[in-house]
Formats: structure tokens, sequence, C-alpha cells
């Protein structure tokens, strides 16, 4: 998980309670360059100061400076806070990410290839490496170069509000779902209508694809088109998902149609095992085919519908994440899928009477 740091050293009157935020919400270390204002945080929080000496009040010290001032040397709560504005402090990052304890790094052009360069030229260290972001956007887009990101980024804030803003983008979390068995019921044609297949911007599993339902209390868990076809190669970003009326489900505990997707949205992931994760939407092609219907049963009595082209290759995961060609599908057959618990208005969850059928 990517460390949350903030960098106070600019907050002014706002100092005392950006602090109390960033504590409040668990943020991992606080920089500054004052000693007493270190002094009076928790042991919970990492106390970071920067260009000030030895001090029992700091956890770890700073130095901005080239070589270190003097008594300020290598060690386990010692490191640099380094501008890389060209080659050579880029070199002189890659040398303190390979060999010191913290390296807190502030890039000086709006491109990534540095940090690449830094984060892969300090592969198998052990120290900790933490980039400077210029907003929480910029913090989460950190956090996934070269898919791991640094260990940390530190953010300055400009206003309360900011330290929470930083945890979020950095610690954006999908919950696993507890994905049940369906019985299936009843299979048949259902004329023809829109189909929506889902291109995402990742490389799907195997065993993953999205949840679709005709209803908002039922989705079914259709399967990416990583699975080879006699007549057509894979296409493992894809998912064949459903009419455009289907639910399916996006960050935030909110439900789509998949006729309102459109490319840079968001969309949930889910795996046969109930991980998932958040995938950014690259188009979403909507076109008329045959299609579908798929009726099944939970274990609770729960019925789920789904509706999908009424077509061979399009494919449905089971238990264990068998894969089923929706048209073989019969009665008494087991594919897997999820049973919200709650209605929707507008994708969002709400407590009230909603009949769906």
């Amino acid at each position: 998980m990517t460390q949350c740091w903030l960098d106070v050293r600019q907050t002014g009157d706002l100092t005392k309670e950006i602090c109390e935020e960033a504590l409040h919400q668990g943020l991992d270390a606080i920089v500054s360059d004052d000693p007493d204002l270190l002094a009076t945080l928790p042991p919970t929080v990492l106390r970071v100061l920067v260009d000030g000496g030895e001090s029992e009040g700091a956890d770890v010290l700073l130095s901005t400076s080239e070589p270190p001032p003097h008594g300020l040397r290598q060690g386990p709560r010692h490191g640099r806070y380094i501008e890389v504005t060209g080659p050579e402090t880029l070199r002189i990052a890659c040398e303190s990410a390979a060999r010191d304890a913290y390296t807190v790094l502030r890039f000086a052009d709006p491109t990534y290839i540095p940090l690449e360069i830094v984060l892969a030229s300090a592969a198998g260290a052990t120290g900790t490496i933490v980039t400077v972001a210029a907003d929480p956007q910029d913090a989460a887009v950190q956090g996934a170069v070269l898919e791991h990101g640094p260990h940390g980024v530190l953010l300055a804030p400009g206003r309360v509000g900011d330290a929470t803003a930083l945890r979020t983008a950095l610690r954006a979390v999908t919950p696993d779902m507890n994905l049940v068995p369906l019985r299936v019921t009843a299979v048949q044609h259902a004329g023809s209508g829109e189909r929506a297949c889902v291109d995402t911007c990742s490389m799907l599993l195997p065993d993953e694809g999205i949840l679709v339902g005709s209803r908002s209390r039922g989705l079914v868990l259709c399967a990416s088109e990583t699975h080879p076809l006699p007549y057509m190669p894979t296409r493992p970003f894809r998912v064949n998902a459903g009419a455009i009326m289907s639910y399916t489900l996006v960050p935030g505990e909110r439900t789509a149609y998949l006729s309102e997707l459109r490319a840079g949205d968001r969309v949930l992931a889910a795996g046969a095992d109930g991980r998932t994760r958040a995938v950014t939407v690259g188009r979403v092609k909507i076109e008329t085919r045959p299609l579908l219907s798929i009726d099944a049963v939970a274990p609770g009595g729960e019925t789920v519908n789904l509706i999908v082209q009424d077509d061979w290759h399009v494919r449905v995961l089971g238990p264990g994440g068998a894969v089923l060609n929706s048209t073989a599908l019969r009665p008494g057959d087991e594919i897997l899928g999820c049973l919200p618990d709650a209605d929707r208005h507008v994708g969002y969850p709400i407590d009230e009477t909603c009949v769906e059928q």
C-alpha cells in the first residue's frame, strides 16, 4: 500500500488543523522544518524533519544539500530531499534511492519517465522512496508508475481536506464480492436488440469478467474474451456483456447501465473468487444482435435474469471459474453471480420499495 506523506512547511495558520486531519485519516508521515511541531505529534505517525539537524522529536532527518551537512550521516534515520531538474540531479536521485534509508524526490518536469528510471535503478534496494505530487490526482498516477509506484507520495496541502483527498486517491480499494452459484432455470431466444461489448484498457484474466444483470439485485459474471475461439482471435480486454439496459457495477458501490458507459469511465472487473479491481473503459461497442434470455435462481430463492447476445461465443463463468458458452446452458447448470443487498436510484443504493421483474 502506498504511503501517504504530508508536507506542512507552508501551511501557516492551518497547520494545527491539517495535522489533526492527517492523524485522523491515518496518514503515514508528516514533514516539517519545525522540530517543536514534530515533538507534539504522537508516535503513530512518522515525524520527518527537513534540514534541522539531530532532534529527539523527529523519526527521520532529511537533508536538501549535497553532500549532507556535518552530523547528518547515512543511517536508518537519515535521508535526502532532492529536486530532480536534469540528468545530473537524476543521477544523484538514483544513487540515493539505491543507498539511503529515505529518498524524497521532487521532479521539475511534467513527465513520469525520470521516476521510472529511479524506480528501476533502485530495484532490490531496501530504502523508502517518496515522490512529491502536485495534487491528489497526480498522487494516484504516481502510485501506479511501473505498476507499483514509489513507496510513498508526499503532498503539500493548501487547505483542510487535502489530507483526506490524498488518502482517498492512494488507498481507494474495491471490495471483494460474495459470489454465489446460481442455478439456471430457463434459456430462451429473446428476439433482437442492442447489446454492448465493454472494451477495457486492461488485460483481463481468464477467470475475470464483469457482473451484469437485468435487475440491480441479481448480477451474473460475464466472462472476458480471454479464451480461444475457433473463428476469431482472443480479445482479453473485452467482455461481451449484455443488453444495453443491463446493470453493471462501478466503483463507489454504484451501478451503471451498460448504455451509460463511456471511454474513460471506470468499471469493476471481478474474478471467480470474488476479488475485484477497477478498470478503465476504453470503448463500448453497441450493435444490434439476436438476444438470449437466461433465468436463474439463487440458493435463497432470489431470481436473476441476464440478457446477452444469442451466440455460442458469448460466455459466462461458473463455480471455480468454469467457462460456459451461453447458448449451451441448460436448466440445472450453475453459473456465478452476486446479489447486491440494495435497490438503486440513478445508480446509488437506496432503501425503498422497488420491484424489478
